[in-house]
């Protein structure tokens, strides 16, 4: 996993630079380099992680939580809306996003809450609807900000974890029923009300739901800005071919139309200048990490660290999947990153966290009891 970690840093080092060299703001100047500083500080976060016991943090799960949940409302106090949104807390150049921290403090809350069966099949009220209630309240926060990408991972986390906490088959079956549900209604209701939606959300500068919901159900009928971002990603992944255009030679394609390709759309930047074989070597060194990750989830003793490895797996994969996919036109556009490749201090150093503390698990699975 660390020889991997050195191999992102040094693809994400890479493609930043690609993606920001003909940008002439100074902001954009020396992103290749922060880079590099952010992953220093995150390998030494990893090795901290690694020495600190897991367990502790467990033990004190309600305080992380609660600690989250404040950081969550404070944003709504502190920070005042910035293209329709208030998500980040800004201290001179450092900017700090506490939507991406309180995924990792929702994965040890739900552990926590789980690992209390021991094994045996979680019980819809105890277990099941404590987490479902755990997990609402960051949900409900998040889509206020408004950030869906943030809030859909969640959701996904909860599900992952749920999923291997041995929860029974007819739980699931009713969850599914209500998801797909909820879904079809959702729809149903956005295409009866279409023009009342559309008026309700622009009065409260949430014209860009609208818009990127619209732009998913219906692509045929959205505005040209609407679908401009995905149009030219699949156009300029499509003009790499095979093989891609070569290093530092994409910025003459239809890069230029779209917005962060040095962030949330640098996987433009993989298919235009590497083709499909580099987005394949890309997508392999994923698949490799997770499956590290799966290996140390099965061979730990503690079903609570299990549980944190699971939901951090299933937290990156959801975040790689629904990153590329919007990219080639088969997800709804969102701003979620590509993990450990884009460019941001927030969004690495808690992929960083998470990493480390998958090496404490590793390092502390001795047996133990189980407290009460």
């Amino acid at each position: 996993m660390l020889v991997i970690l050195l191999l992102f840093m040094g693809i994400s080092t890479l493609l930043v630079k690609s993606a920001t060299i003909n940008n002439p703001l100074p902001a954009y100047q020396n992103m290749d380099k922060q880079t590099i500083i952010y992953y220093a500080v995150g390998f030494v976060v990893i090795l901290f992680m690694t020495l600190v016991d897991y367990r502790l943090i467990l033990k004190t799960w309600y305080i992380w939580y609660g600690i989250g949940i404040i950081m969550l409302v404070l944003i709504f106090v502190l920070v005042e809306k910035k293209n329709g949104a208030q998500s980040w807390f800004e201290l001179g150049s450092f900017s700090f996003q506490p939507a991406e921290v309180m995924k990792l403090f929702l994965i040890i809350a739900v552990a926590a809450i789980m690992g209390r069966r021991q094994g045996d099949s979680l019980r819809m009220r105890t277990d099941v609807m404590a987490v479902a209630a755990v997990s609402f309240v960051p949900f409900v926060l998040v889509m206020m900000q408004p950030d869906l990408g943030n809030a859909m991972i969640y959701i996904f986390i909860v599900l992952g974890m749920l999923w291997i906490g041995n929860v029974r088959y007819s739980y699931v079956t009713i969850g599914l029923t209500v998801v797909v549900g909820g879904l079809l209604l959702f729809v149903t209701l956005f295409n009866t009300y279409n023009t009342e939606i559309q008026t309700y959300l622009g009065k409260h500068e949430l014209g860009h739901w609208y818009e990127r919901i619209n732009t998913y159900i219906h692509p045929s009928e959205a505005s040209d800005d609407a679908v401009r971002q995905s149009k030219y990603a699949q156009i300029a992944i499509g003009s790499g071919g095979l093989a891609g255009d070569g290093y530092l030679q994409g910025e003459s394609k239809k890069r230029n139309f779209i917005p962060y390709t040095y962030s949330d759309s640098i996987f433009v930047v993989v298919g235009e200048e590497f083709g499909f074989q580099g987005a394949a070597v890309l997508l392999l060194l994923y698949f490799l990490f997770i499956y590290r990750m799966i290996l140390i989830a099965y061979q730990c003793y503690d079903l609570r660290g299990s549980f944190i490895i699971i939901g951090i797996a299933t937290m990156m994969v959801f975040q790689i999947f629904q990153n590329v996919g919007m990219m080639i036109g088969i997800m709804p556009i969102t701003g979620i990153t590509l993990p450990f490749i884009s460019y941001g201090g927030t969004s690495l150093l808690l992929n960083m966290i998470s990493i480390g503390f998958i090496f404490s698990i590793r390092a502390h699975q001795e047996k133990y009891t189980m407290e009460s």
